[in-house]
């Protein structure tokens, strides 16, 4: 269906997305040029109306669910047939880009738009998400997932409220959050358009990413403990530095990462001596580990390896090695095969260079992905930019994308799972 769709001719309006991506961009812009609409804040709530209407005009069923999803439905021809859901967030990090979820929602729009304006109807009904708060828990997509505990509710955001205030803002409702549990039976597939935050298709002039998962990551907090002592008065072969230490184990795991095959990466992203002081040979040091992979069993044997090179260091230089485990573990999310052809197939018959790729990031189609089959369709960014004002990716770029994923929509609608 995609080749002769694509012989027809059936595209998105490539200007009507750029000016509506535009139009959102002012809808929480700083004198910085960057993106201020955190999660629940008043450019939060602002967007959100300003998009209502923009889907109510298109004749669509507007609602707000519980955990703050905004989402809006296009009935399908076939009775009791189950929605093909599809959307992004448009929530940002402070003094962020105006791309990174963004594309991934006016792309959504603009293809529910194109099937609107040629009378192109589906047997699925259609179900357009904006997620809530994904950039501070990914918290909608994880509340569809069942994966949101009470607590969370009481995390503060960037805005200032906590989840459960700013749900309430919102037009959600913190009391009813758990009832918003989707199961595989409600939901037919998912589809999740985002800009890559990489560089790996700008770099490669490529099109197309193709996404075959959503790395998993664990974090640790690493003390590695010496001896704090004078720093005028204490040979340099008698100290016991933890700050020495540390080094080695910063430099040991960039050894260890890059040196295995594969698209792993490993950071050491915080770290900090104690006492602090310029004349004391730091005698403690806190820093941190984080790991990701596609491969839950690869991030084990990875971390196996820096543990071990971390015991040798700590035999070296007389200190000791503590690895405390964070609660900030995500598994590893993989996208479905089929899905995956239905991407690459449409972006072939579409004439567009692509490649097969995990994301490195976190996104909403994580968590989808635990109740019903999902894909995710990358565009590049620029010189690999995100998460900063700098970010961008061209217009000829993102409708690209919306084109693989309207066909792609009207594929998922013949298909069975």
């Amino acid at each position: 269906m995609q080749s002769s769709l694509a012989q027809n001719n059936l595209r998105v309006n490539s200007d009507r997305l750029e000016a509506n991506l535009k139009k959102l961009s002012t809808f929480g812009m700083n004198e910085k040029g960057g993106n201020d609409r955190v999660a629940f804040s008043d450019y939060d709530i602002a967007a959100r109306a300003h998009l209502t209407r923009y889907l109510k005009n298109l004749g669509l069923k507007v609602h707000t669910d519980a955990a703050g999803n905004l989402i809006a439905l296009r009935q399908g021809t076939k009775k009791g047939a189950k929605p093909i859901a599809f959307g992004s967030h448009i929530d940002a990090v402070p003094n962020g880009g105006h791309f990174d979820g963004d594309v991934g929602v006016m792309g959504a729009i603009e293809a529910l738009e194109t099937l609107i304006e040629n009378d192109i109807e589906t047997k699925h009904p259609l179900e357009f998400i904006i997620f809530s708060n994904e950039e501070g828990a990914v918290f909608g997509s994880r509340a569809l997932a069942g994966k949101i505990k009470k607590e969370t509710l009481d995390v503060v955001t960037a805005s200032g409220y906590t989840n459960g205030e700013g749900v309430a803002r919102i037009g959600g409702d913190p009391s009813k959050i758990m009832e918003v549990k989707r199961t595989s039976e409600e939901v037919h597939a998912f589809l999740e358009l985002h800009i890559e935050q990489g560089n790996i298709l700008y770099k490669n002039g490529l099109d197309i990413g193709v996404v075959e998962g959503i790395v998993g990551l664990k974090w640790w907090d690493v003390e590695i403990t010496g001896f704090t002592n004078h720093a005028g008065t204490t040979p340099m072969n008698d100290r016991k530095d933890a700050l020495i230490a540390a080094s080695k184990f910063v430099l040991a795991v960039n050894e260890i990462v890059t040196g295995i095959e594969g698209a792993q990466v490993g950071t050491v992203g915080r770290i900090q001596a104690f006492p602090g002081a310029p004349n004391v040979i730091p005698g403690k040091v806190v820093t941190s580990l984080e790991i990701r992979d596609l491969d839950v069993e690869k991030i084990q044997r990875i971390y196996s390896l820096i543990e071990q090179r971390a015991n040798e260091i700590g035999d070296e230089t007389q200190t000791n090695f503590k690895f405390l485990p964070i609660d900030a573990t995500a598994e590893p999310a993989l996208t479905n095969p089929r899905i995956q052809n239905v991407i690459r197939k449409n972006a072939s018959a579409l004439g567009y260079s692509h490649q097969t790729m995990p994301s490195g990031a976190g996104h909403d189609a994580q968590d989808m992905a635990v109740f019903t089959p999902t894909g995710m369709i990358f565009v590049p960014s620029v010189n690999g930019i995100s998460h900063a004002p700098d970010e961008y990716s061209t217009p000829e770029a993102i409708a690209k994308g919306a084109n693989v994923l309207l066909l792609s929509i009207l594929e998922l609608d013949q298909l069975r799972f």
